[in-house]
């Protein structure tokens, strides 16, 4: 079992860059802030922001999380923004799919979008010897429940590694650093319920 991936889903349109710098521009332009304003906010550089809206680069999962917590929104409502209200049941092939360009980290969302509600679940696919670290999370304090699907995945939060194998459920609540590390030869898929 080397790398996961989701092989029978979906993917977002093509046009998921030109949609995810339009929500972003959609969302800057709501606050009242300036490219200088959403880049001392976010951490993210002014001219990979101009990039990201013109969409002229795709967004890394460490962008997208930085970006989300800018916003004070989770990665997966950041994303939401970029597509119309939903009804309530997505059919697995029409659960919106996402990639990182520069890990191979694939982030699927499972819940259907909904402004006003507040949990919500997602499911990860990280390839073989993949490390991908969050300074802060996009939302601090909320409750995460993540069930290890297949493979294996040592998750450390704030300092503290949790050596995860399929069945698996580690409950917490995020409010500091955490990374994501698989071993060398085997990918992890996993759930992750957000609270």
């Amino acid at each position: 079992m080397g790398n996961l991936s989701f092989a029978t889903a979906s993917m977002y349109p093509e046009s998921l860059d030109r949609q995810i710098g339009a929500g972003l521009r959609r969302l800057r332009q709501s606050r009242g802030w300036s490219l200088d304003e959403l880049a001392t906010r976010s951490g993210v550089s002014r001219a990979t922001l101009s990039r990201l809206e013109n969409a002229e680069v795709s967004a890394t999962a460490v962008a997208l999380c930085k970006l989300a917590s800018a916003f004070g929104l989770t990665a997966s409502r950041l994303l939401h923004q970029v597509e119309t209200e939903a009804s309530p049941l997505i059919r697995r092939g029409e659960q919106p799919l996402w990639e990182d360009p520069a890990t191979g980290f694939a982030r699927r969302a499972v819940s259907p979008p909904a402004q006003n509600l507040a949990g919500e679940v997602i499911e990860g696919a990280l390839p073989a010897g993949t490390v991908i670290s969050y300074d802060l999370p996009p939302r601090p304090g909320l409750e995460h429940h993540l069930v290890m699907l297949e493979g294996a995945l040592t998750l450390s939060i704030e300092g503290v590694a949790h050596d995860l194998r399929p069945g698996d459920c580690l409950r917490y609540v995020l409010h500091g650093p955490t990374r994501f590390e698989t071993p060398p030869m085997m990918g992890a898929r996993y759930l992750i319920f957000m609270l």
